[in-house]
């Protein structure tokens, strides 16, 4: 396969190199990743100042790698229009330190390439580890490999692309992998009021997310169950059940 690999930890991130590790050795295997991290960047593509991409050696021999001043949809669109030279058959992106599960994935950079990826027509899986310390990223890495390659043999919708969550556990304690639907988790938001020395304020915004859920199906019950959770999402954002409510709503102009 020709492989684009992306993420939204920076190019330096050593979940990206197991990514390449796993692929090089099977596939054509390139890099277009920020220069360091845009975590939370969401769907950010940039339009405000010059995108630049230069070639980056920090990967080992046989694997093309550019570093760009982008986000993570703007790797994959400067890959597939330019850098590659080619169209690639799948995009990976990840892995992403922390889990992208339930509304996560409205903020995820890790996700958002993979969407653009899917937004261009190409076959795309995003890849996450539940963990933020100790990560062990060899399962993720090789169950990516894997899964790219029925991807790509099995093929997907051009609207749909998978999200990936695997849990932070040694492949024998694994459960399995569960195929399951996005569920609500989310991010408790948190905003801190400060004042700079000069008497002006400014503020941080932070939070933790929320507890992992446990309607069975969801891919936070997956993890929390120790299942690799394969999630479709769909570009779709249309309500279906909204549309036809408000169809019956008396809507006019004036």
């Amino acid at each position: 396969m020709r492989v684009l690999l992306t993420n939204d930890d920076g190019i330096h991130s050593p979940g990206l190199h197991a990514l390449a590790e796993a692929f090089a050795p099977h596939h054509e295997t390139v890099v277009v990743a920020p220069e360091h991290e845009r975590s939370a960047t969401g769907h950010a593509v940039t339009l405000h100042k010059p995108l630049r991409a230069w070639r980056s050696g920090v990967f080992p021999e046989g694997v093309t790698a550019w570093a760009t001043n982008g986000t993570p949809a703007d790797c994959v669109i400067l890959g597939v229009l330019d850098l590659l030279g080619w169209r690639p058959d799948v995009v990976v992106s990840g892995i992403n330190v922390g889990p992208n599960l339930g509304r996560d994935l409205t903020y995820s950079g890790t996700v958002s390439g993979a969407m653009e990826g899917a937004i261009m027509g190409i076959p795309s899986v995003a890849v996450s580890v539940a963990a933020f310390v100790e990560v062990r990223f060899e399962v993720a890495a090789e169950f990516a490999e894997r899964l790219s390659r029925l991807v790509v043999e099995r093929a997907l919708p051009a609207d749909a692309l998978i999200n990936v969550n695997v849990p932070n556990l040694p492949p024998e304690r694994l459960s399995g992998v569960a195929v399951t639907r996005q569920g609500s988790r989310r991010y408790l938001s948190q905003l801190e009021r400060r004042t700079d020395p000069r008497g002006r304020p400014y503020y941080w915004l932070a939070g933790e997310p929320g507890p992992l859920g446990d309607e069975e199906g969801t891919d936070s019950w997956a993890v929390k169950a120790g299942y690799i959770s394969v999630t479709p999402i769909h570009l779709n954002m249309t309500s279906e059940r909204l549309l036809g409510d408000l169809a019956a709503w008396d809507l006019t102009v004036s």
